[in-house]
């Protein structure tokens, strides 16, 4: 029998006591013994990351573990759709294979929406027949995030298989519906979806609780949407978890993971025990995850923190086992084993010439991507063009750029339209990891800079680049040109040598990689960049003639 001790934060009980954690030799929590001591720190139920795609980290599912279970994580539910657009089922037997390694309880769900629309074209399709198959094996807790929101409520036949088969096996189902409300909303949770992810405003998802649905409040790298949401701790502390969603390893090191969500929470005044339901039990609880909550008989999963304002982690509890402590708290990786991660990977475009990136802007009505800071959300700008522009490259001065689409697993044409809100004043820079066909987008100022960046994307066969007067500098994300093999140390220092050079190149976004990834997913509002050009969400169409540009 083992023993730990400090000041139990006890949810259920609502009390905060000293005490000791007698752990059984079976990593269960024998007994929570009261005693009079004084300690100088607190044992919490443990953090859990209601809705993450690992493959955002750009690390392996069993490197990505060791970054956040020093931030006192210990449960995630993974959705691996990221893997999926690109290799299928493959993909995701891959993430479950490797993540039998992770230092954290990984538990998956299954990816509802392969491609996302009918509209994208990825490398890898999960369909109804394939969703059934995955069931089967009994190894995931939820139907991943339905976002093929038109689907759910014209009752495409596709869509409907899938969320019956979640339900005749007794899955969570989550959803995916920015601004949907009213009656479409009334619709899209009859179907039986329980979870939202993507609000944004207060009043959307208050609607969304009193219909009957839980609300997680996300807080990613390019996402963050806490400061709408958080009065929703004191309204609905039963109906909310804690998410990041999609997150970079840099940010999660040194801002943290769910425990900065928490600390933001309690600095905003919320009750502590509001705050730890979120973090924690509502989500052990939705989803039926075996993970311990800081009670007898369950296992012994806690983190003990300093102290209950700055929440710095001082150890994590997995099963028992002391999974880290801050005195050993340099972020250790083990060298991935030599596998053949180049087989897990599709990408199959040719180089790019300068004259395929081309673009002559005609007079009249130009559209553009308006991109905002800490949003997935863009706006539909319309700016009038006064004269014909032969190969028209970008206005630096009033932050036009332009912005490439190019699918990599077939030789096509380019789409080409133009973004603002970025910054980039030299240079360009682009990425494999484009949400969710993961295609190849870019964003410059000179057609030269954008041709050799994106045809250095295509010659690594997947990663983040950057061009710039300075030279070529990039991050290879050789598994399937979304993750790399190298351990997460590696990873930031090299991204943060990216994201460096793009700051020197003007570029005033807080997260401007994980802002390009989003340029391309079509089911978030308002105008994006896919296979066929511009897509106007509020329309759920392309915009095929620039006669009908004027939006």
């Amino acid at each position: 029998m083992r023993k730990v001790e400090g000041n139990i934060v006890d949810v259920y009980n609502r009390e905060i006591y000293p005490g000791e954690i007698l752990i059984s030799e079976e990593g269960k929590i024998e007994k929570i013994v009261r005693n009079k001591q004084t300690y100088d720190c607190y044992i919490c139920p443990p953090f859990i990351d209601a809705h993450v795609h690992i493959e955002s980290s750009m690390l392996l599912p069993k490197e990505f573990p060791r970054l956040i279970v020093t931030k006192g994580t210990v449960g995630i539910v993974n959705d691996p759709h990221e893997i999926a657009n690109v290799l299928g089922e493959e993909g995701i037997e891959f993430m479950r294979k490797n993540a039998e390694e992770a230092d954290v309880k990984m538990f998956f769900s299954i990816p509802s929406c392969v491609p996302a629309t009918p509209f994208d074209a990825a490398g890898g399709i999960i369909n109804a027949e394939g969703v059934e198959k995955l069931v089967k094996t009994k190894t995931f807790v939820a139907l991943s995030e339905m976002m093929d929101v038109p689907g759910v409520l014209k009752g495409d036949k596709e869509v409907k298989r899938k969320l019956e088969i979640a339900k005749e096996n007794h899955l969570k189902i989550d959803g995916h519906a920015p601004g949907v409300r009213g009656e479409d909303l009334k619709n899209y949770i009859a179907a039986g979806i329980t979870t939202d992810h993507e609000c944004t405003t207060l009043e959307e998802a208050v609607e969304k609780i009193e219909r009957g649905m839980k609300i997680m409040i996300r807080e990613g790298s390019a996402a963050k949407n806490f400061e709408a949401l958080h009065p929703l701790i004191r309204l609905y502390p039963q109906q909310i978890m804690f998410c990041t969603d999609d997150a970079h390893p840099d940010e999660i090191k040194e801002k943290g993971h769910i425990d900065r969500i928490v600390r933001m929470a309690i600095a905003k005044g919320y009750d502590l025990f509001d705050i730890l339901k979120a973090a924690s039990i509502n989500t052990i609880k939705h989803y039926h995850l075996s993970i311990g909550s800081l009670k007898e008989k369950d296992t012994a999963d806690f983190v003990i923190v300093k102290d209950l304002k700055n929440f710095q982690i001082i150890a994590t509890y997995i099963n028992g086992i002391e999974k880290y402590n801050f005195k050993n708290s340099e972020l250790k990786g083990t060298e991935n084993r030599k596998q053949d991660y180049f087989i897990l990977n599709r990408f199959c475009h040719e180089y790019l010439s300068k004259k395929e990136i081309q673009y002559t802007l005609n007079k009249g009505d130009m559209p553009v991507i308006q991109v905002s800071d800490g949003s997935l959300w863009t706006e539909k700008r319309v700016i009038k063009n006064q004269n014909d522009k032969i190969n028209f490259e970008a206005d630096t001065q009033n932050d036009i750029l332009k912005i490439v689409y190019i699918n990599r697993y077939r030789n096509g044409k380019p789409q080409i339209a133009f973004i603002k809100g970025v910054g980039l004043k030299e240079g360009a820079f682009g990425s494999s990891i484009s949400h969710d066909s993961h295609n190849i987008l870019a964003i410059g100022c000179k057609d030269e800079d954008l041709m050799e960046c994106i045809n250095e994307i295509i010659r690594l066969k997947g990663g983040l680049v950057v061009k710039n007067e300075r030279g070529l500098f990039s991050l290879p994300l050789p598994v399937a040109g979304i993750m790399s093999d190298q351990t997460a140390d590696k990873v930031i220092r090299n991204y943060k040598e990216l994201n460096r050079e793009l700051s020197k190149s003007g570029v005033t976004l807080s997260s401007p990689f994980m802002t390009l990834a989003f340029m391309s997913l079509i089911v978030i509002p308002e105008l994006k960049i896919g296979e066929q050009g511009l897509f106007d969400y509020n329309q759920f169409s392309f915009i095929r003639e620039k006669e009908n540009w004027n939006l």
